[in-house]
């Protein structure tokens, strides 16, 4: 046995009230119950994303009658609390869902049940009831919290949790054994409570905590009393002491780079019907746990919240770190964890049991380097990945206090293929078609880069924005995070002519989404001058960006893209120019470069199509409304080459010589290299694409 590292356990973090009375002042009994909801969800101290759920019961006017009912207002299906708002609650008929008991006849009724809950809404609301409506609808107290704090659940996941609860609370809060959420787990609160008036709430084995109070702000700030107790508890079993054994294995430096370059391939051997997208984390609770020498035996035990269970798996790969160079030994270990998969699932199914799906891992440990999460997208990548954090963090507090105990199996299975949460999935609607693929697209900043930027994330696409211009391609993935979301798009400095930036641009890619199925290569320079006035220095500058460059960032994409042969292949599109394909006096450096560069990529072609690499040029011409390199010199050279003013003038100019006598917009090369980026072009390579409102001479045949 290796002598463990030096290091204490990483203390958990003790929640503090920011209900501001102020703030809550004027509001009405829902505004209230959002106000509280927002605070809880917002304070990863207090429950994970999407997870825990509130209500209140409020006095309403029945539409129908006039007269003022009991409603309760209860977090809807799905919702997450930190971000909900009022539209994010259910609201349903208390008596009616009081009367619901008449048809339930035991546990074996719960799935019923749930059909039952949309013929108790009120007012018409669309929102969707959950599966714990129950747990707030059968408790006799106006406001109802249930959250799934880390420390709270490591007390409710350890031996000796159930005694540590009486230490820590007596009476006020008790412990019922585990039951999946459901009417069950309703009728159960509902008779503690009846039984035990003194209390304050429940601990529910495995699962979870459930309070109430009169008031929402008695209620908010029980809530957060009680995270803050058992945080306190678990920090002072913890503190002098290593968690999990101490560590064995010390953090790899390089762990960065590590992970750029296991990634990919990690990705390009998992089986299914759509790709999936990659998240790497290092943080120090994930290196604390990979590290440590319990890592085998508490990972091979699974989760223990459903909501960690539902997004993580059964159990995460482990990966050796001295074999990682290895391909067929990760070949075979994901072969191992889809047979393994498989086992269980033919160990555990029932007969009316959904098929089984995806068997590749979720969640990958690396000691030495972190936490890998592979996902169908972005945000669901890193959402699982911050769940089996929640998960680390409850073993290590559970561990503090006796032993660490996981779902059972079969329950573990009988959640994850619950006939309900099947119903969900199949509601869900289809992904958009660049969902799970991964672009990187360089001089993304400028007018063609950010539209087929835009294009390519409005069709679900992760997108790397690489630009030489660190400020303003900043400022356009803040743009575009806040238009489809922060964790689809990301972006990186790169000249194109410097070989280390493009090699860390590709690398910043693959750590960030976990590889790469489209190249767009884009970025570029425009100059005009006759060829006594072109200078060495002005034609080296030319291949340097619109020649070398788009070499450059082929050969680096080139080993990520054969990654995704056994996926479908991949994509690159060069934004060439009509120049490349028809002279143009006054623009030799510019019009030869451009058309190396052209046919730079029907080489490439050639070479790509065994490794399933398809490659693609989009002609451009006259893109002058919404480009850089049009806001330039280029824009004075071309107007005086053509003797016309550099204004309007210019652009009707260009528009007049086109045959369908159309302005070309920076949309509409996006909308081509879309389009060859897509499987709607699986079957096309080598080939050029004129989108330049018709020029003649840039025929190809």
């Amino acid at each position: 046995m290796q002598t463990p590292l030096a290091g204490e356990a990483i203390p958990f973090a003790i929640p503090a009230s920011r209900w501001d009375d102020s703030t809550a002042a004027g509001k009405s009994e829902s505004e209230l119950l959002l106000y509280r909801s927002n605070l809880l969800g917002s304070d990863l101290t207090v429950t994970n994303f999407g997870g825990g759920n509130t209500s209140a019961k409020v006095m309403e006017t029945d539409p129908l009658t006039g007269e003022l009912v009991e409603v309760l207002w209860v977090k809807g299906s799905g919702g997450d609390i930190g971000s909900m708002k009022l539209d994010g609650f259910a609201t349903l008929y208390e008596d009616k869902l009081l009367a619901l008991e008449g048809h339930y006849a035991g546990e074996e009724d719960d799935d019923k049940m749930v059909g039952f809950l949309p013929h108790c809404t009120f007012n018409l609301n669309s929102r969707a009831a959950s599966i714990d409506t129950p747990l707030h609808s059968l408790l006799p107290y106006k406001h109802i919290d249930h959250v799934h704090p880390d420390a709270v659940i490591a007390l409710a996941a350890s031996s000796n949790g159930e005694a540590v609860t009486k230490e820590i609370w007596g009476d006020a809060i008790g412990w019922l054994p585990w039951k999946r959420p459901g009417f069950t787990l309703g009728v159960m609160i509902r008779d503690f409570a009846r039984a035990n008036p003194q209390a304050k709430g429940a601990m529910l084995a495995g699962h979870g905590i459930i309070c109430w109070a009169d008031t929402a702000k008695d209620c908010y700030e029980q809530t957060v009393h009680l995270i803050a107790e058992a945080a306190d508890y678990l920090n002072n079993k913890l503190a002098g002491n290593p968690a999990f054994g101490g560590a064995v294995t010390a953090p790899n430096e390089n762990r960065a780079a590590i992970a750029a370059d296991l990634m990919p391939r990690l990705r390009g051997l998992m089986t299914g019907a759509r790709r999936k997208v990659g998240h790497f984390s290092d943080d120090e609770a994930s290196l604390e746990f990979a590290n440590s020498a319990d890592l085998p035996r508490l990972a091979a035990l699974g989760t223990s919240c459903p909501d960690h269970f539902l997004r993580t798996k059964i159990a995460p790969l482990l990966l050796d770190p001295a074999k990682l160079d290895d391909d067929a030994y990760l070949a075979e270990s994901l072969a191992e964890y889809r047979e393994l998969y498989a086992t269980y699932y033919e160990r555990c199914k029932r007969a009316n049991s959904p098929a089984m799906r995806d068997a590749n891992p979720v969640v990958v440990l690396v000691p030495g380097v972190g936490r890998i999460t592979f996902a169908a997208d972005k945000a669901t990548a890193r959402i699982a990945g911050e769940f089996y954090l929640n998960a680390i963090n409850v073993m290590r507090g559970a561990e503090a206090i006796g032993d660490y105990i996981a779902l059972d199996e079969q329950e573990a299975f009988d959640i994850e293929y619950w006939l309900l949460e099947e119903a969900k999935l199949q509601r869900m609607p289809a992904p958009k078609e660049m969902v799970g693929k991964i672009a990187l697209v360089t001089g993304g900043a400028g007018g063609i880069g950010a539209a087929t930027a835009a294009r390519l994330l409005k069709g679900g696409a992760c997108v790397m924005l690489a630009d030489r211009d660190g400020d303003v391609v900043e400022e356009v993935r803040a743009s575009f995070a806040r238009q489809y979301g922060k964790d689809v798009v990301r972006c990186v400095t790169c000249d194109v002519t410097d070989e280390a930036q493009v090699a860390a641009a590709f690398a910043n890619c693959a750590r960030e989404f976990g590889g790469l199925d489209i190249l767009v290569a884009n970025a570029g320079i425009a100059s005009s001058a006759p060829i006594e006035q072109t200078t060495v220095e002005l034609w080296d500058r030319n291949y340097d960006v619109l020649a070398q460059g788009y070499f450059l960032t082929a050969k680096h994409a080139w080993g990520l893209l054969k990654q995704m042969n056994d996926q479908g292949g991949t994509s690159v599109v060069f934004i060439g120019s009509k120049n490349a394909v028809a002279a143009a006096a006054g623009a030799s450096a510019y019009a030869s470069a451009k058309a190396a560069a052209n046919h730079l990529a029907r080489c490439l072609a050639l070479e790509g199509a065994p490794e399933g690499i398809r490659v693609n040029v989009v002609n451009p011409d006259a893109v002058i409304k919404g480009s850089r390199i049009w806001d330039g010199d280029w824009r004075k050279e071309r107007a005086a080459s053509n003797k016309v003013d550099a204004g309007e003038e210019l652009e009707a100019h260009y528009r007049n010589r086109s045959m369908l006598k159309r302005d070309v917009l920076p949309e509409d090369i996006a909308e081509a290299a879309y389009w060859l980026a897509s499987e709607a072009s699986a079957k096309s390579t080598g080939n050029m694409i004129n989108v330049d409102a018709g020029n003649v001479q840039a025929f190809t045949r």
